[in-house]
């Protein structure tokens, strides 16, 4: 069941995450990623479920956040470094091009 919100474009939509239903309010263009999210989140708290057996859900529902903190964290260090590359490069660039105009 999809319903539109007209003051904001938002649509209602229903996700189920860990057996569990959730109410959610997405841009029309979100909605799939939202879906596929859910899925996704469930599929992992499941294989934890799987590895590490007698938690309560809440238990592999932060271990799973965890590790999406940890992964994130490593995103942005690594992209951190690729910029700060990026940047290097460019003065390099920069000074051989100043060396060229200025000969």
């Amino acid at each position: 069941m999809i319903q539109m919100s007209e003051e904001n474009g938002l649509i209602n939509i229903n996700v189920m995450i860990c057996d569990r239903q959730y109410r959610l309010k997405a841009k029309p263009e979100e909605e799939e990623t939202v879906r596929k999210a859910a899925k996704h989140i469930s599929e992992q708290v499941k294989a934890l479920q799987d590895q590490f057996e007698g938690k309560e859900k809440q238990d592999y529902l932060a271990m799973y956040v965890l590790m999406l903190s940890v992964e994130k964290t490593n995103l942005e260090n690594k992209q951190l470094t690729s910029d700060s590359d990026i940047l290097s490069d460019l003065e390099q660039l920069n000074i051989q091009i100043q060396k060229v105009l200025t000969s």
